[in-house]
């Protein structure tokens, strides 16, 4: 395959998205979150609702100026609990010919997320994570 990829990694928070990003990355492979604006410069989080949309637009800036670089892999590492949230993604994927790939990352080591998201909130995520079959 010739054609540059891009990988979403979507799951639950906790799930591992981001160490599977950084066990799949290498220096040259960009990994890209919606989390990284949140990540103060000594590398606390601190998550901020009403910036939530700045965070999404950031993630999809830094995609598209890798994909105009012409970067060969590209990971994003986010929930993309709802299928809205990766179509950006796609139709970038298909300006700039990029092969995509969907990973869904499941929690099965037992993890506890470092957001501090409850474990009700995420079950209204789960709730709401869907799978497309075509």
């Amino acid at each position: 395959m010739h054609l540059p990829a891009l990988i979403l990694l979507r799951g639950l928070p906790g799930s591992g998205k981001t160490s599977l990003a950084k066990i799949l990355s290498a220096s040259d492979i960009p990994v890209y979150s919606v989390d990284d604006y949140f990540i103060s410069s000594d590398g606390s989080y601190h998550f901020e609702f009403d910036k939530n949309h700045l965070a999404y637009s950031t993630c999809i800036d830094n995609t598209r100026n890798a994909m105009i670089q012409r970067v060969q892999k590209i990971i994003i590492d986010n929930t993309f609990t709802l299928e809205w949230e990766m179509e950006p993604y796609f139709k970038l994927a298909s300006e700039f010919q990029y092969f995509i790939f969907v990973v869904t990352v499941e929690n099965r080591n037992g993890n506890s997320n470092v957001h501090d998201v409850s474990m009700e909130q995420l079950q209204k995520m789960a709730e709401k994570y869907k799978v497309v079959l075509y």
